[in-house]
């Protein structure tokens, strides 16, 4: 199952999908720079990925300017409607995972990739979404993995979406045509008139009566004053680098806590893939999930003392904290891990790392009016309990998951990363750059390398650190004996994610490495 490096001399693409992948090698082939091929990318994904990410989901951008010499980050995540509030679900233990009413944040995708085209593109909104419109309207050949979520995920679908991705009642087979019509209007209409088409004209009144018709909360208000954020990235010096997160509502800051903590150790005196390896990596994430749990909101709503968790002090005082030989007992929430993450370089040095989802398989499961657009249900983890830390509040940002990394060497891009996998995102980021900075491996053995997740999914009572049986079964017996609760997972499991890397060289030679466990592809020249 695995590949080799692709290896480019100015540009490389990754993402999880090969049309993405070949879209965004399209637009910078055209004279498009990173940030329009980016966009094509997610706009693609958003139609070739629709189990996993679309314009009813949200987005998470790191950008690095050649001509700025900076890294910035987009907030592209939407706010719970003005008039979503815990009483809306009085009686019930939490708010409905699938349905309308788990539909309660505005999608911010749609605004992100206005926002990152117009302060750093080349090109028009209509020519970096031409590739998303022709695969929506002239098909595409569905991939195995939409085939795997739709078997996952069919019976969640409302009756308008499984007329979408159920045609005729049935499960499509992979390799068959699947065409979007509707979504296809959607885009035409958004790249005619830009976000304010999505947001405040003709999209955004569909989608808002079709909620007050169906029992949902979001209304024209809603979309109407939603905007995305330019913040600055959250980051941390690790061995050299700089390594950038996007901030809070974000978890990024989890993936940088872990770092800190691993600092402490020499990894020349650990062997790669051996038992000090993987127990040192998931205790010093472990206790950055403890810190997470207790301080991840919206910002806007709660103080985050991030100068205290992500201080060098502070990850001493963790690291000491870490027994050899002893797993600690540290409880966490289950997260959705359908997401889709993606990365491009280009000839001028300007690098984008974005990550996008629905949050479940489908989201929702519903289809807005005559859109198209499958709504997320990332807001089905906001909490009822008002004493609660992301406890649901009107117009409010979710704990989120989404995080794309990004590590720059002397101020210039080195290693751009992420992945699929909600709760794993920060385990797998911290295993792809453990594994490139300290061990010398490309992109591609990066990602091959067998991989862990620790957490709990839903429905499991316990919190399982699931590890793929290319790990030496001497090495899951002593993590057994540490007292982690071992699963042995598949060769190359989906539970650990879909994950994809682009490294830059000291020739400026791009490397790229796209994951063995999903449908995409590393494209650079």
């Amino acid at each position: 199952m695995t590949r080799g490096p692709v290896i480019g001399t100015a540009t490389m693409v990754v993402s999880p999908h090969y049309l993405a992948s070949a879209a965004g090698a399209r637009i910078l082939e055209k004279g498009g720079n990173a940030y329009d091929a980016a966009v094509a990318v997610s706009a693609t994904l958003a139609v070739v990925y629709p189990h996993m990410t679309g314009l009813g989901g949200d987005a998470f951008w790191l950008t690095y300017s050649a001509g700025e010499g900076r890294v910035r980050a987009y907030n592209g995540s939407g706010r719970s409607g003005y008039a979503v509030r815990r009483d809306c679900y009085a009686g019930e233990g939490a708010i409905p995972r699938r349905g309308v009413r788990s539909a309660i944040t505005v999608p911010g995708m749609a605004d992100s990739w206005e926002a990152v085209q117009r302060e750093y593109g080349r090109l028009t909104l209509a020519e970096v979404l031409e590739p998303a419109i022709g695969y929506s309207a002239g098909g595409f050949p569905l991939s195995p993995d939409q085939h795997g979520g739709s078997l996952l995920a069919g019976a969640a679908l409302t009756p308008e979406a499984a007329a979408v991705y159920l045609p005729g009642g049935r499960i499509p087979a992979a390799g068959a045509r699947f065409v979007q019509r509707q979504l296809a209007g959607t885009l035409r209409t958004l790249a005619a008139g830009g976000r304010d088409a999505f947001y405040k004209g003709s999209i955004a009144e569909e989608i808002s009566e079709y909620m007050l018709a169906s029992g949902g909360y979001l209304t024209r208000d809603d979309f109407a004053d939603h905007h995305g954020s330019w913040v600055e990235p959250l980051s941390t010096d690790y061995h050299g680098y700089t390594v950038y997160q996007v901030p809070p509502n974000s978890q990024g800051f989890t993936a940088l806590m872990a770092l800190n903590i691993l600092e402490h150790y020499d990894f020349a005196d650990i062997a790669h893939g051996s038992y000090e390896y993987y127990h040192l990596l998931v205790e010093a994430l472990k206790l950055s999930f403890r810190d997470r749990d207790r301080v991840l909101t919206d910002p806007d709503f709660s103080s985050i003392p991030l100068e205290h968790l992500l201080g060098k002090p502070y990850a001493a005082e963790l690291a000491a904290m870490i027994s050899p030989r002893q797993a600690s007992v540290i409880n966490s929430e289950p997260v959705g891990r359908d997401t889709a993450y993606a990365a491009v370089v280009d000839g001028e040095g300007n690098a984008v790392s974005f990550i996008q989802s629905l949050y479940f398989e489908f989201g929702s499961g519903v289809v807005a009016g005559d859109t198209g657009i499958l709504l997320q249900n990332r807001g089905s983890f906001f909490s009822l309990d008002p004493a609660h830390i992301n406890r649901l509040e009107p117009h409010k940002r979710t704990f989120h998951t989404l995080m794309p990394a990004m590590a720059c060497r002397e101020g210039k891009p080195a290693y751009l990363y992420g992945t699929q996998g909600g709760e794993g995102q920060p385990q797998t980021q911290t295993l792809l750059l453990t594994r490139m900075l300290h061990y010398g491996m490309d992109p591609q053995t990066a990602v091959n390398e067998p991989r862990f997740v620790w957490g709990r999914t839903w429905g499991d009572p316990t919190q399982e650190l699931r590890v793929e049986n290319r790990v030496e079964a001497t090495v899951r017996a002593e993590l057994a004996e540490a007292g982690h609760l071992v699963r042995e997972a598949g060769s190359y499991d989906g539970i650990v994610g879909h994950a994809h890397a682009i490294s830059v060289d000291d020739n400026g030679y791009r490397s790229g490495g796209t994951d063995p466990r999903c449908d995409g592809a590393a494209i650079g020249w």
